[in-house]
């Protein structure tokens, strides 16, 4: 006998929806990277931008901290998404590098920047709307919780500055039987 199907006409069956859903999502973080692309251009611009940042004595050394931080993950061989899968494998890394790089830029004066800017020819037009469309990128959740990181950073290095806590772990390393 042959079976009815009673569901409403477009819906997929239930393996279906979960599957098409990971499809979507795909989709969508693929036309984010995509959207990215037109930044690829000005990569060799931004690269030195960056490195004449980083060797200013202007700028905050957590700032240049969060870099290293960046640089580590992508070379490192773990990622939240493993460079196994095609295009999410990489896609992870570009993210982090854009959060990173957009965070280390947040934390440095305007005048500073401008001033960048304009010794490495930059135009300052073309450089505010490629950091509009990397925010515009970025999920809003994500970037509010990247905004707080460096706060956050700062409130635990105080309270393990106030607790004395360095002291503490160099004495449990120190004690005989240690593995380190």
């Amino acid at each position: 006998m042959a079976r009815i199907d009673r569901r409403p006409a477009g819906q997929a069956p239930r393996g279906g929806r979960a599957r098409q859903d990971r499809r979507r999502a795909i989709v969508r973080r693929s036309l984010t990277a995509f959207a990215l692309l037109p930044l690829a251009s000005r990569l060799p611009s931004y690269g030195r931008l960056t490195l004449d940042l980083l060797a200013d004595p202007r700028v905050p050394a957590a700032r240049k901290a969060l870099l290293a931080g960046v640089v580590g993950y992508a070379i490192s061989p773990l990622d939240l998404i493993p460079d196994r899968f095609p295009v999410l494998g990489a896609l992870d890394d570009v993210v982090v590098a854009v959060l990173g790089v957009e965070l280390f830029l947040s934390g440095i004066s305007s005048e500073l920047i401008e001033e960048k800017l304009d010794r490495l020819g930059i135009p300052r037009d073309a450089f505010a709307e490629d950091r509009a469309r990397v925010r515009r990128t970025i999920p809003r959740p994500v970037r509010r919780i990247v905004k707080h990181l460096p706060a956050t950073f700062g409130a635990a290095g105080r309270v393990s500055r106030d607790l004395d806590l360095g002291r503490h772990v160099r004495g449990w390393l120190a004690k005989e039987g240690s593995p380190a």
